[in-house]
């Protein structure tokens, strides 16, 4: 019996609208809907449209479209995070006023010769006491004090952000949002209680904890799962061409889900109907096996990492 005094569950999928819904994305949107429903709780959508040059017209559409295909059923509207950016720049601003961010006018070309850590360059700190550049994008401060948690599939987790990472970017150069600062205050504004998604966006999880505790937000738990990969071992990504799940008979793709997902699904299971398919899944849902998994197999995924010929179309 759940615990009365405890939360709901709310748990949510967060694509960014950069093109189709490929099958590492669904693996992602599949795992995170049964997780929130197998505790009777919440699933959100959540658009994250906020780097607009990235942003294909409709792609946002063709998302939706996919998941509504293969029966993912989520709560209440989808929030367009580009509709929270009046928010975003209050938080950006209340930090910067706290000292807890600073403007910095570092070009990329300055930073090439940084050193690298687990999310690319580790900014030195050389605008921590004042730039002079009229274009400038605004860093948080970090310590080198170890940011941990622990991740519900992957165990133990710690970052030290300032040797690791450096100070990080929350608004860019353009003007434009960054992603770390989006997930933190939406999560937090959406109320999540778990974050479930993929194992690429683990190194990112250390930052956005900095930001919730700067900002008096609650952590959620998180649990990253195992990737999709091609033939070549590459993650299937839109950026390395991942072609988008077929829309037309999603029964065979939706299993084949599960089974990436460690899943024992019975034979003849994709013969059923789609609310059968995911009425078994709700029932057997066993996020366990996955647990210290870090990349899986894409079961259709061919050596130029998209769809197996006999399966492929786009929504």
């Amino acid at each position: 019996m759940a615990n009365p005094a405890a939360p709901r569950y709310v748990g949510r999928f967060a694509p960014s609208p950069t093109g189709a819904l490929h099958f590492g994305s669904l693996m992602a949107a599949v795992a995170s809907c049964l997780q929130a429903k197998s505790q009777n709780g919440l699933w959100l959508v959540r658009m994250e449209d906020i780097d607009p040059p990235r942003e294909p017209p409709g792609a946002d559409t063709l998302i939706l479209r996919a998941l509504e295909a293969y029966g993912l059923a989520w709560d209440g509207r989808v929030l367009y995070q580009s509709t929270q950016d009046q928010w975003h720049r209050e938080l950006i601003d209340r930090l910067v006023a706290e000292g807890s961010a600073y403007p910095c006018g570092c070009s990329r070309n300055e930073l090439a010769g940084a050193a690298r850590g687990p999310l690319g360059p580790i900014y030195a700190g050389t605008c921590r006491s004042g730039s002079t550049a009229s274009r400038t994008a605004i860093r948080l401060r970090t310590t080198d004090e170890p940011v941990g948690y622990e991740d519900l599939l992957q165990g133990p987790q710690s970052q030290r952000l300032e040797s690791e990472s450096g100070d990080f970017v929350i608004r860019r150069r353009d003007g434009l949002i960054a992603y770390q600062l989006a997930v933190a205050a939406d999560d937090s504004a959406q109320g999540i209680t778990e974050v479930m998604r993929g194992i690429d966006l683990m190194d990112s999880t250390p930052r956005q904890l900095h930001l919730q505790r700067l900002l008096g937000f609650a952590t959620p738990q998180y649990a990253h799962l195992p990737v999709a990969v091609d033939a070549r071992g590459r993650k299937l990504s839109k950026s390395t061409g991942a072609r988008a799940v077929p829309i037309g008979e999603p029964r065979p793709v939706l299993v084949r889900a599960l089974q990436a997902l460690g899943q024992a699904t019975p034979a003849g299971l994709a013969d059923g109907s789609l609310d059968s398919i995911w009425s078994w899944a709700r029932e057997h849902w066993t996020p366990a096996v996955l647990v210290s998994q870090r990349c899986v197999p894409c079961p259709l995924a061919t050596a130029e990492n998209g769809l197996s010929s006999s399966g492929s179309s786009s929504p």
